[in-house]
Parts: C-alpha cells; sequence; structure tokens
C-alpha cells in the first residue's frame, strides 16, 4: 500500500482539453495525451528514438492564467496545473499552416496528403519544388542510425528548400550497415527510395532488408 501511494504521490496532474490527466515525472504533453488515447498529429515522432520537435505537427495551446503560447507537444516537458488545447482555433491555423507547407515540400507523399486531408487540408498555397520529392527531412532516420543502431551513415544537409538527407558530404558509404532500421522508421517511404545514395556498396538488395 505503501508503494502505491508513493506512485500516485510523484505524478503529475494537469489538464488536456479540460479533462484532468496524470503524468509521470519526465513524460511529455505528447507522451501523456497517447496515453490517454488523445489525439495529436506528428511525423516526426517515434518512441525509438530522441524527439526533435521538427515537423511541428504536434503543436498544441498551452494557457496559464490570462496568457497563452503554442509549444510542440513531443517536447514540452508536463508541469503540474497547467492546461492543454488541442484543437483550439491557434492550433487548427498553425496546424493547417504546416500541412500547406508540407504538400508543398513533399508532394510526393501519400502519408502526408492522407494525413492532410484528415485533417481537411488538401490543397497549398505554396510553390512546389520538386513534385517527386517525398522526403519531408524529418530526420529520423538520422536518429535511429546514431541513437539506435550506433552509426553516423545518414546526415541532414543545406537548409530552407534545400535541405534534404544522404550521406555524409554527399557520398555513398560503407559505414552503412544496412541494417534497414532508416527504411523501417521512415513515416513517409521516402528512405526505401534514396538509401542507394547512402549505402556504398550494399550487401543486400532492399527489399530483403525489411
Amino acid at each position: 500500500m505503501r508503494k502505491v501511494t508513493m506512485k500516485k504521490a510523484n505524478m503529475i496532474k494537469f489538464r488536456i482539453n479540460d479533462k484532468q490527466v496524470e503524468a509521470r515525472q519526465g513524460w511529455t504533453v505528447l507522451e501523456t495525451a497517447k496515453e490517454y488515447n488523445i489525439d495529436i498529429p506528428t511525423l516526426c515522432h517515434h518512441p525509438a528514438v530522441t524527439a526533435s520537435g521538427s515537423c511541428r505537427l504536434c503543436m498544441v495551446e498551452l494557457k496559464e492564467g490570462d496568457w497563452s503560447k503554442l509549444v510542440a507537444s513531443c517536447i514540452y516537458p508536463v508541469k503540474e496545473g497547467i492546461n492543454i488545447y488541442t484543437e483550439t482555433p491557434r492550433v487548427h491555423n498553425v496546424r493547417r499552416w504546416i500541412f500547406e507547407m508540407l504538400l508543398a515540400s513533399c508532394p510526393a507523399s501519400e502519408e502526408v496528403r492522407q494525413m492532410a486531408e484528415k485533417y481537411g487540408v488538401i490543397s497549398t498555397r505554396f510553390s512546389v519544388h520538386d513534385p517527386n520529392q517525398s522526403c519531408l527531412v524529418c530526420g529520423l532516420c538520422q536518429r535511429v542510425c546514431e541513437e539506435v543502431v550506433g552509426l553516423s551513415a545518414i546526415a541532414v544537409m543545406d537548409r530552407g528548400v534545400h535541405k534534404k538527407v544522404g550521406a555524409p558530404f554527399l557520398r555513398p558509404t560503407d559505414i552503412c550497415v544496412a541494417c534497414g532500421s532508416c527504411v523501417t522508421i521512415c513515416p513517409t517511404d521516402a528512405m526505401a527510395k534514396i538509401f542507394d545514395t547512402v549505402r556504398g556498396k550494399p550487401e543486400l538488395p532492399l527489399s530483403q532488408l525489411a
């Protein structure tokens, strides 16, 4: 009984959409929302690697007293007594803008298109630079290679519309062990198309890596 009491005493209490929730010390808002089956869209998040907040789809509105701000739920740590809202006009507005930017930056991604449509976004006002691009440059492949596999065979290079994923210095590398982790974790299947630009001398066909 004492252990249960201690466990409960260490839980952090706050609200999501006016519903009281409890979270462990060190949890993020997104992790807590998942525990309570509260939907928050995200593309760059995976429990196997460190959160980066790069896609910004998981933005929520944090309200404390008379002020509020938008925060990325995947990297925002929970705090006692805060109020989080996942479906406010501010959240919907930023979510729409992000989906429109994604539709422009990776228009060939069926996953992005389907997710955007689910949230009511079916077109973009932004210019499409590469109609064949399906990589959203979320960095998941780079993080899984470094944090899980223990290698650095993948790099995110350049900035803005020129930002891309590939081998360091754009030279295929035999550091890659062809484990397929980057292909598996990719949210848009883009890594399957660019894998050969990373791996210098693949020992197995890509079809046999999964």
